[in-house]
């Protein structure tokens, strides 16, 4: 695996979950593999979770890690063609890419979407620009359009937590104060679309995903419909992605709020999050607090995903 942008590039999910299983296992196996190798970490974008976990997951691999933070302590970057550098940008990330690359081996990028322009953010032109321009491997650390590395430790834990061989797995929008890109919904709905479960996704209307992410889930309007004998309630919320309101958000309906009395509609589900969560507004106290939640076990097993994603690049040196 060269590069790992969405689930096509992981391979057959069987076979991804199996080498999940072993990097948990034996999480320093294989540690001769990234000696004398370095991971640069590229962050546009704030992080916990990805952060730590990948760079856990760096370390494990026996690599050498470097963070860059491009808004803090490093120069601000050009991000267009054709511009008049006559602003407080100082640099172009023409020139700033190749330089990274020939520090690293590999390279992890986060961008999110901007909500400025549509196009600009479905092209992940920042993402493409490492891929093209950095003569290195590159993964997304989370990218306008899709959070993969998110979305494998998602499916890493409903595979270890499911108690049918195909379970309803719901995808539920649930309100927030802020505008909060597709990159999450869209790419766990990408990956549980290749997955074998039932999948539902629960959203108020005008709040459609694109249809490429929707696939072949089945799409309600009425939350409790959904919710009803799930057996998993992945919460999340998202900004509007039609192109006239892009970005924009137009319901802040607490009915969505994920409740003890919404879960009671469910065959017993595990309730999932990617986190930060706000909390009574996504999910009640007594929800994400209960031992039906999964959201610890989930963020630990970002570790796993950064790992085998981070090996199967290894490999391919």
């Amino acid at each position: 695996m060269r590069n790992f942008t969405n689930v096509n590039d992981i391979g057959p999910l069987s076979e991804a979950l199996s080498k999940a299983r072993f990097v948990k296992e034996n999480p320093f196996a294989d540690q001769a593999l990234g000696k004398n190798k370095t991971l640069l970490m590229v962050f546009f974008n704030s992080s916990l979770r990805t952060r730590l976990s990948t760079q856990k997951a760096g370390l494990n691999l026996g690599m050498n890690v470097i963070v860059l933070d491009i808004n803090q302590g490093a120069w601000k970057l050009e991000t267009e063609r054709g511009v008049i550098m006559d602003g407080d940008k100082s640099e172009h990330i023409l020139e700033a890419i190749p330089v990274m690359g020939s520090y690293c081996d590999v390279i992890g990028v986060r961008s999110f979407a901007r909500f400025e322009n549509k196009r600009y953010d479905y092209d992940e032109v920042i993402l493409n620009q490492f891929i093209q321009y950095s003569g290195r491997p590159v993964f997304s650390m989370e990218a306008a359009t899709r959070h993969p590395l998110q979305s494998f430790a998602d499916l890493i834990t409903i595979e270890e937590y499911k108690k049918s061989r195909r379970p309803k797995v719901v995808m539920t929008w649930a309100p927030h104060p802020k505008a909060l890109p597709q990159a999450v919904p869209n790419s766990f709905a990408e990956w549980m679309n290749a997955y074998d479960c039932d999948f539902v996704i629960a959203q108020p209307e005008g709040y459609e995903l694109e249809p490429q992410f929707v696939g072949n889930a089945r799409v309600e309007y009425d939350q409790n419909k959904a919710l009803e004998g799930a057996d998993f309630v992945y919460a999340k919320n998202w900004a509007v992605c039609a192109d006239a309101n892009y970005g924009k958000v137009m319901n802040t309906d607490r009915s969505w709020t994920v409740t003890k009395e919404k879960m009671a509609l469910t065959n017993n589900a595990f309730f999932m999050h990617c986190l930060p969560v706000r909390r009574n507004m996504i999910v009640s106290d007594d929800v994400i607090e209960s031992p039906q939640s999964l959201v610890i076990p989930e963020a630990a097993n970002r570790v796993v995903s950064a790992q085998t994603v981070l090996k199967e690049i290894l490999l391919s040196l």
